[in-house]
């Protein structure tokens, strides 16, 4: 069981790090334009060595006058863009808070407290940790339907980059978390149901 709790607590921490590490980087898509390489993350986006935040503002100019950067017909949907990134951004932000909550809860499961036996906390980081995936899966799905669908046909040369494969991965660890702690939860109910009673 507590192999089973160790594993776990290992991939939550290491899939914690991977999402702080995914959402506040911007090198989610790298993409060439005019002539230079260009790379943007949920925050910013960097262009010949200058980086600028990703504001409604930006977003507006691009809607208005994107068809000098283009290439192809700007469409309506483009002009939304703000509201998949947050869309995105908050779905990666609340994956890493759910995280961090079930790593709490999996340090809490090693130590046994006797107020606390009708509330398994193993049970409770192992859910944790698949809403941790949910949402994070949620978040990457979004970022890459708009990345496919809108950004990636109006950039000729353009890949996902190192920040939006650690997302992925960071998805990977949070879900073995999850598989670790109920299977641990499972042992424990195993161990109790074949007790002397």
């Amino acid at each position: 069981m507590y192999s089973f709790m160790g594993g776990g607590l290992f991939c939550a921490i290491v899939g914690n790090i991977l999402l702080v590490v995914s959402t506040a980087t911007d090198y989610w898509m790298q993409y060439r334009l005019s002539g230079n390489y260009a790379h943007q993350g949920l925050w910013r986006y960097c262009m010949s060595n200058k980086c600028y935040m990703q504001t409604d503002s930006i977003v507006y100019k691009v809607c208005t006058y994107g068809k000098r950067f283009f290439k192809g017909d700007m469409s309506i949907s483009t002009c939304f863009l703000p509201a998949y990134w947050n869309a995105t951004r908050a779905f990666m932000i609340l994956s890493g808070m759910s995280c961090f909550a079930g790593i709490i809860a999996g340090i809490m499961s090693f130590a046994r407290f006797s107020s606390f036996e009708r509330f398994n906390r193993s049970f409770a980081a192992g859910i944790l940790f698949f809403v941790s995936t949910f949402f994070v899966l949620l978040g990457m799905a979004i970022y890459t339907g708009v990345t496919v669908h809108f950004l990636g046909r109006r950039f000729g040369d353009w890949r996902f980059s190192w920040s939006y494969i650690l997302g992925w991965v960071a998805m990977l660890m949070t879900f073995f978390a999850g598989i670790f702690y109920i299977c641990a939860y499972r042992m424990c109910e195993c161990r109790r149901g074949t007790g002397p009673r």
